[in-house]
C-alpha cells in the first residue's frame, strides 16, 4: 500500500469503471465494479461504469455461438461506442478497470490516466501450461494472451495480494510505473455469532444445526477449489472417528468426481450440499462450524478465509500463497495436493490435522479463535475503499506530471 497521504491532490475525482458486460455467467466483477461506484459517489466522487451491451449477443444467447457473438460485442462495438464517449470526458478522468482481463480494452486509454485492479492469474497461468490440474484448450490459449497483450499497456495496477503481483510481473510481463497490494475488504460484517443465535439463524433457514456443529466448506465446483480432496479428507476423518461431525458443502454441486469422492465416505458419515445461502446465514454456519476446510488448488484471494476467521471459525487452508497469505498465523495448512500425489496419503494427514484442531482444549482454541479475529480485522471494506482512493489520487498525479 502506499506509505504516505495524498488526498489533497484532488478532493473530488471523476472516475470512468471498466466492467465485464452483465449479460456473462460470472457476476462476480459487477458486484466489484458496482460496490466500488456506490462507495466512491458516497464519498463525493462522480462515477460511471462502462460495460458492453448486449447487442449481437442477444441474437445468438440461445445458441452454440453465443460467446463468440458476445466477443463481438465486447471487442468490435463495444470500443467503436468507447471512443465517442472519450470525447466527452474531462482530461483528469481516471480510468479504472475492475479485472485485468479487461485488457484488451487497456489500449482505448493507455494515454490517459488509467489503473487495472488485479484480482488473479489462474486462467492465464492454465493458458501457459504451468497448471496440469486445468489444461487449456488452444483457443483459450490464444484469448489469455489477447488478454494479456492488452494489460501489459497499462502502467498502473492494484493487486488483491503479494502473489498476484508476483503473478502480474512475472506471467503478466508487465512494466508498471505503479504497482500497489491492497487487501480486499469484507463485503459483509461478519462476526462471531453467539451460539444460540447462529442455531436459530440457521434453523429459521431450515439448516439441521445444532449444539454439536459440523464442519464447512464453502465455494463452487471451479477446479481448483479441490472439493473431491475435501470429501476424501473427510472420508478419512470419519473413518477414524467414533461420532464424526456431518460435512457442510455450501455451493458445490454433485458432478462425476464429487460423487466418487462421496463414494469413499463411510455411512457413519454425513455430507450436506446446500445452495443459495445469504450472508447472515453464511455467518451463522461459520459461527457454527468447528473448522472450516479450505485447501485450495490455488486461489486469488481466498475470501472464505477471512470470513470464516472474522466469524471464529478456524480454517484449514494450503500452505501456499495466497491462502497462507490470507490466512497468517491463524490458520492450520495442508501441503499443496499436487497431480501425481497419493491423494490418500494427503487425504489423511489432513484428517490428522483435522482431528488435531478439534481435539484442542478450550483455552487452545478459544486462542486460536481470537488469534483469527484479531486477523481478520485488518481486512475491513472502508480501508480497502480508502486505500483504493489514495492510489488513484497518486496516480493521478504522476500522470499530471508526465502530460506537463
Amino acid at each position: 500500500m502506499i506509505g504516505y497521504s495524498i488526498k489533497r491532490y484532488k478532493l473530488s475525482m471523476n472516475i470512468v469503471i471498466f466492467c465485464h458486460p452483465d449479460f456473462l455467467s460470472s457476476q462476480s466483477m459487477p458486484r466489484f465494479a458496482n460496490m466500488l461506484k456506490s462507495a466512491y459517489e458516497q464519498r463525493g466522487h462522480t462515477v460511471t461504469i462502462w460495460s458492453p451491451k448486449a447487442c449481437v449477443y442477444n441474437w445468438f444467447s440461445s445458441c452454440k455461438y453465443s460467446k463468440w457473438a458476445g466477443y463481438i460485442d465486447q471487442y468490435i462495438l463495444f470500443p467503436e461506442w468507447v471512443r465517442k464517449q472519450l470525447k466527452r470526458q474531462s482530461a483528469d478522468t481516471l480510468y479504472v478497470f475492475a479485472d485485468q482481463a479487461l485488457g484488451p480494452w487497456v489500449w482505448l486509454v493507455k494515454n490517459k490516466p488509467h489503473i487495472v485492479h488485479v484480482h488473479d492469474f489462474l486462467a492465464l497461468r492454465s493458458a501457459l501450461g504451468k497448471v496440469p490440474e486445468n489444461p487449456t484448450s488452444w483457443t483459450g490459449r490464444i484469448y489469455q494472451r489477447y488478454i494479456r497483450q492488452g494489460f501489459k499497456q497499462a502502467k498502473h495496477f492494484i493487486s488483491v495480494s503479494n502473489k498476484s503481483r508476483d503473478d502480474l510481473h512475472f506471467f503478466g510481463e508487465v512494466s508498471p510505473i505503479t504497482s500497489e497490494v491492497v487487501y480486499n475488504g469484507l463485503n459483509y460484517p461478519y462476526l462471531k455469532m453467539p451460539l444460540e443465535e447462529a442455531i436459530l439463524t440457521l434453523l429459521q433457514a431450515n439448516l439441521p444445526a445444532n449444539s454439536k456443529g459440523m464442519l464447512l466448506h464453502v465455494s463452487g465446483n471451479q477446479w481448483y477449489k479441490n472439493v473431491p480432496g475435501i470429501i476424501l479428507m473427510y472420508a478419512q476423518y470419519a473413518q477414524a472417528c467414533a461420532d464424526p461431525l456431518p460435512l457442510w458443502l455450501v455451493g458445490p454441486y454433485v458432478d462425476k468426481q464429487i460423487q466418487s469422492a462421496l463414494d469413499s465416505v463411510p455411512e457413519k458419515g454425513q455430507v450436506l450440499f446446500f445452495h443459495g445461502l445469504n450472508s447472515k446465514t453464511l455467518n451463522a454456519a461459520y459461527s457454527l462450524s468447528r473448522a472450516f476446510l479450505f485447501p485450495s488448488h490455488a486461489e486469488g484471494f481466498g475470501w472464505p478465509i477471512i470470513e470464516a476467521q472474522a466469524s471464529g471459525c478456524p480454517v484449514i487452508t494450503t500452505n501456499e500463497p495466497p491462502m497462507n497469505e490470507v490466512g497468517g498465523h491463524a490458520a492450520r495448512y495442508l501441503p499443496r495436493l499436487k497431480v501425481g500425489d497419493d491423494v490418500h496419503a494427503w487425504a489423511k494427514h489432513g484428517a490428522e490435522v483435522l482431528e488435531e484442531l478439534l481435539e484442542l482444549e478450550d483455552a487452545a482454541r478459544t486462542e486460536l479463535v481470537a488469534q483469527g479475529l484479531a486477523w481478520a480485522g485488518r481486512f475491513d471494506a472502508d480501508s480497502a475503499i480508502e486505500s483504493y482512493l489514495r492510489v488513484y489520487n497518486l496516480v493521478l498525479k504522476l500522470e499530471s506530471r508526465f502530460n506537463n
